[in-house]
C-alpha cells in the first residue's frame, strides 16, 4: 500500500527538491514540492519532472490521481505568508 512517506522518499530520490508535502486520500495525493530546479522551468515541464519519479505507481494503479503544486523556495516563502493571512 502506498503511503505519503514511499511517495515522498520517490521524489526526493529522484528530484534534488528541498521539501516535499504529500496529502493522501485513498489513492488521490495532493503532492506540494519546493526547490530551486523550478525556476527555469515551463508549468508543463515542473509537472512531468514531478510525475516522473512516481509513473510505476501510477501505472500499477496504486496511485490514481495526483494533484501537483511546485514552488521555488521564494515562491513557497511568499505562498506559506499568503495563507497566514487568509
Amino acid at each position: 500500500m502506498i503511503t505519503t512517506e514511499s511517495i515522498q522518499t520517490l521524489i526526493t530520490d529522484a528530484l534534488p527538491v528541498d521539501e516535499v508535502l504529500v496529502k493522501l486520500d485513498g489513492s488521490h495525493a495532493n503532492i506540494t514540492v519546493v526547490g530551486e530546479l523550478f525556476a527555469e522551468l515551463s508549468r508543463v515541464k515542473k509537472q512531468q519532472v514531478v510525475y516522473a519519479p512516481l509513473k510505476a505507481i501510477i501505472a500499477s494503479g496504486e496511485l490514481h490521481a495526483v494533484s501537483i503544486k511546485t514552488y521555488t523556495p521564494t515562491e513557497w516563502q511568499r505562498e506559506k505568508k499568503l495563507a497566514m493571512l487568509s
